[in-house]
């Protein structure tokens, strides 16, 4: 555990305490600093030392006294006060609180009469039916408890993005077709495009909440229901993720998207500004307070929408894609958000394999399913001869490649096959191919398939060396990253940067769904740099066109605009660039 992550968990700890004991204020004082604190990770410790409690106080959700802890913690390595409410309250709050619908009040009761400190603790008292014998929880309590904890304990790891994401649209587009449902919304990760998912929230508005929950319940994609409720349920899907579904009233539609679309820092920030203008803001609406009499209730302002809630604040809405709680909310304030590209506004793939080496597919047969996929154009980037064991092309096999090419181009209508590579990097920086063989191409792109350990300046230097080479257009996949099978490999990416701006070479965001290479991250700095960028599915298959959205939305989360995508172009203006380019 970090310790921004041992600190959050102190304060979510704090916050339960205090709201088992009915303290006023504290338990959401402290919830808000845990949030905090989650969404600052390790800024908070560089606020800290930079600033000491002063600093710290100028975070969102940090106020003197939970600053004064924050100092100590990182000053000392412990809270005393935190020390002394476990030597009182001997219980694992943390682990506790993981079990959906177990609030303070429950853990305060299981350690009331019957002493359960943790998850240990609880699966005995379950084994043993103890839990019925609490004060008004009973048989059904018991029951709801134990699918909590099995549900907590068989819960699985995160998914990628574009494996999820068909299927929430599938689940969507049957619940908006039951009779009487008005809205049905993605929210959570999903709507934020993130790279992966832990599950699938969803949002509804209807008349007859009945009937849309058992239409959710039923769905064919379903295995089985965890919870079923009036206006909320819960679901394990066959492929093996959890799905939930919640019914608002349309009054408070656009404060519940908002607050399930995260994340988590975003919403600090927000609802801290909130507060700043006299609102306060929640999953439960938008209100406004009253400056009058203490006991006045706050107004709440009817937000159908996100739209309307950012408009009450006096700021634009941020796209969900940008929603991590860094420079949006100023720009938002401010109203300098950039004009993202939208998505379907790529019109060619400039990776596209055959099975003229890995692909499952012929040169024709992938152009053709590329157009069905919208596009105009494609470039064929088959690899080079170093990857022997997937039959890489050598200049004789590219050229014969090349005239395939030029023959199909005359029959095709409508659309453009651009002859291309994936050309290989040596390990001292050379390229796979002859500057000959290179030069006659209408598109190279280079990549690393091999020497992924090198040291970080052989690395940095290998690249550099790369892109300089008047013939590339592209790097392709930079990082060499596969999600969750192999670590980026490890170069200094400003001196490539740089070197991408100064040769004049494209980086390229890879949006098949295991690499997702640049990451947001990357694009953010490739943007702020002026370096231009390439949204490409890498497909070898025809159904890979599909990816092309989850590219689109890596650009948007990192503030990339069309004018930043070179590949939004049309293939006419993308030639032209090309050979402008290589006049350098």
């Amino acid at each position: 555990m970090t310790k921004y992550e041992e600190l959050a968990k102190i304060l979510f700890e704090f916050s339960y305490r205090e709201a088992m004991l009915d303290t006023p204020f504290k338990p959401r004082a402290y919830e808000l600093a845990s949030e905090s604190v989650s969404a600052l990770k390790d800024d908070i410790e560089t606020a800290w030392r930079k600033g000491g409690i002063k600093a710290l106080k100028d975070l969102p959700g940090i106020g003197q006294s939970i600053a004064e802890k924050i100092d100590e913690f990182f000053r000392t390595g412990k809270i005393k006060e935190y020390e002394k409410m476990h030597k009182d309250f001997p219980v694992d709050i943390w682990g506790l609180s993981r079990i959906e619908g177990l609030g303070p009040k429950h853990i305060a009761d299981l350690y009331k009469y019957l002493k359960v400190k943790n998850l240990e603790g609880l699966e005995w008292a379950l084994e043993q039916h103890k839990i019925r014998s609490i004060p008004r929880w009973g048989e059904k309590s018991e029951s709801k408890l134990a699918r909590g904890l099995k549900l907590m304990q068989h819960s699985s790891g995160r998914r990628l993005l574009g494996e999820i994401l068909p299927f929430a649209e599938k689940i969507v587009a049957k619940l908006e077709a039951v009779k009487g449902v008005k809205r049905v919304t993605v929210a959570g990760s999903i709507r934020r495009r993130q790279e992966t998912v832990g599950d699938i929230d969803l949002l509804a508005t209807t008349a007859d909440p009945k009937k849309v929950m058992d239409a959710f319940v039923s769905l064919p994609f379903v295995e089985s229901v965890h919870e079923r409720g009036k206006t909320r349920s819960s679901v394990r899907l066959k492929i093996g993720i959890d799905c939930d579904l919640r019914v608002v009233p349309d009054q408070v539609y656009g404060a519940t998207l908002q607050y399930f679309t995260g994340d988590k820092r975003h919403n600090v920030l927000l609802r801290e500004y909130a507060l700043s203008k006299g609102f306060t803001l929640s999953e439960y609406g938008l209100f406004k307070r009253s400056h009058g009499a203490r006991s006045a209730k706050p107004k709440l302002i009817v937000c159908k929408t996100e739209e309307e809630i950012y408009t009450r604040l006096g700021m634009n809405t941020p796209p969900p894609e940008i929603r991590v709680g860094a420079d949006e909310i100023e720009a938002a304030q401010k109203h300098k958000l950039p004009d993202l590209i939208p998505y379907g506004s790529v019109r060619g793939d400039l990776q596209v394999q055959t099975n003229w080496t890995d692909g499952n597919s012929t040169i024709e047969d992938m152009a053709k399913a590329a157009q069905a996929a919208g596009l105009s154009y494609m470039a064929v980037t088959d690899h080079t001869k170093s990857l022997a064991f997937i039959n890489g092309l050598d200049e004789k096999r590219l050229a014969k490649q090349g005239k395939e090419i030029d023959a199909l181009n005359k029959s095709l209508k409508g659309f453009t096959v651009l002859k291309g590579t994936e050309c290989d990097i040596h390990k001292d920086g050379k390229l796979d191919l002859s500057n000959e063989a290179l030069a006659k191409l209408d598109w190279v792109g280079v990549s690393i398939h091999s020497s992924f350990s090198l040291s970080r300046a052989e690395q940095t230097k290998r690249i550099i060396k790369a892109l300089s080479n008047p013939n590339v257009d592209c790097f392709f996949h930079p990082t060499c990253r596969l999600i969750g099978k192999r670590e980026p490999i490890d170069y200094d990416f400003d001196e490539v940067l740089a070197a991408a701006k100064k040769f004049r070479v494209v980086l390229e965001i890879d949006c098949y769904p295991d690499r997702s290479d640049l990451n947001d991250s990357h694009v953010r700095a490739a943007v702020k740099a002026g370096v231009m960028l390439a949204i490409d599915t890498d497909a070898h298959a025809p159904e890979h066109f599909r990816f092309i959205p989850l590219g689109e939305a890596i650009a948007r989360r990192g503030w990339a605009t069309k004018k930043d995508i070179l590949n939004t172009k049309s293939a006419k203006q993308l030639l032209a660039f090309l050979a402008k380019k290589r006049q350098r």
